[in-house]
């Protein structure tokens, strides 16, 4: 058995029918820092603000050259455990 409803509704109504809250306004409060955020970076002729808006923090990369060794190191010891066990078989 197949039933089909048709609901001729706006976004808004349907989001009142289901309960959803109204989040309008805070959408509209975020695009227009966003939009002022980036007007300021766009206005800047400076290019380090510039790449400001697209480059990871130093601090982010700091962690992830950290993470990166963390794992290098691991890769190593499996590596050096795996050519000593090879050399004590022969």
């Amino acid at each position: 058995m197949k039933a089909t409803i048709e609901i001729e509704a706006t976004p808004q109504e349907m989001r009142e029918f289901l309960g959803l809250p109204d989040v309008q306004a805070i959408q509209r409060e975020a695009i227009v820092k966003i939009r002022n955020k980036m007007l300021v970076g766009i206005e800047s002729s400076d290019m380090v603000e510039l790449m400001k808006l697209y480059m990871p923090m130093p601090e982010q990369m700091l962690a992830m050259e950290g993470v990166q060794k963390t794992m290098w190191d691991a890769m190593m010891k499996t590596v050096e455990l795996s050519t000593s066990t090879d050399k004590g078989k022969s």
